[in-house]
């Protein structure tokens, strides 16, 4: 299934101001780094993967429709699926907002690469 491209442009624009942002599809999705690091992603299996400290997981996991990022049976540490609602791509505007937040300020602390 092909990435939402609406979701990735409501991405793009609320990144629009951050600067050292590029895109690169990856995933079967299209990823969205910043200063090299990827911050979140739209997949192709729909919704988004997002970056974030592996020490604030658990707390986010308390977040609806967030999940757990499983590539090849093996769970991802730092990596968190979130999906909309009726539909995966469905994510309202503060919630898209909110997660898109929470991986550029992972990526972040990074050094640039």
């Amino acid at each position: 299934m092909p990435y939402d491209e609406g979701l990735a442009a409501r991405i793009r624009t609320g990144l629009a101001a951050e600067p050292r942002v590029a895109e690169r599809r990856m995933f079967g999705g299209l990823a969205f780094l910043v200063d090299g690091h990827m911050a979140v992603a739209v997949t192709g299996a729909g919704g988004l993967m997002v970056r974030v400290d592996p020490q604030r997981s658990e707390e986010l996991l308390g977040r609806p429709r967030t999940f757990r990022m499983v590539m090849n049976g093996r769970e991802l540490a730092g990596w968190l699926r979130v999906v909309g609602e009726p539909g995966p791509d469905d994510l309202d505007g503060s919630e898209l907002a909110s997660w898109v937040a929470e991986g550029v300020a992972f990526v972040r602390t990074l050094p640039p690469k």
